[in-house]
């Protein structure tokens, strides 16, 4: 086995190959039954992990805005560029929203790994939640950013 670079026993992955790989290891949750869930009750936390641009473009109501490039610190209890209301939620139901389900897909696995009980990712992403005709906002993120 040889990558692109001819290293030998180094096999190249995609991006598509490392997003079906963590869907084998997360729980995924329809945008339909994420709404229906909070409808019931349940005190799920949204997390967006796109960048402060698109999230001003289009997106859920009450989510919070955390950049997939961020998100290692911002869970991180001891960092200071943590985000309190995330590190607070390990326990409690955690979704995780992108563009389309890859981005956050990713993040799900890093998230579990971190010690997250409880964390899906948003199947289909912010597209196919606007495509189901699900309640989104525009307007910049009001909160803090790691």
């Amino acid at each position: 086995m040889v990558d692109t670079e001819g290293r030998p026993g180094v096999t190249r992955k995609t991006l598509a190959d490392l997003v079906a790989e963590a869907r084998r290891q997360i729980r995924e949750i329809s945008p339909e039954d994420l709404v229906e869930a909070m409808d019931d009750g349940e005190p799920w936390l949204i997390v967006d992990l796109r960048e402060p641009y698109e999230y001003e473009r289009l997106h859920v109501p009450d989510s919070i805005l955390v950049p997939r490039g961020l998100l290692e610190g911002a869970v991180e209890t001891n960092s200071p560029h943590r985000i309190d209301v995330l590190c607070a939620a390990r326990d409690r139901p955690v979704a995780l929203l992108c563009a389309t389900g890859a981005r956050s897909a990713l993040a799900a696995v890093v998230l579990q790994q971190m010690g997250f009980a409880n964390v899906v990712n948003i199947a289909g992403g912010l597209k196919l939640w606007e495509g189901e005709d699900l309640p989104t906002a525009s307007g910049p993120y009001p909160g803090p950013l790691p």
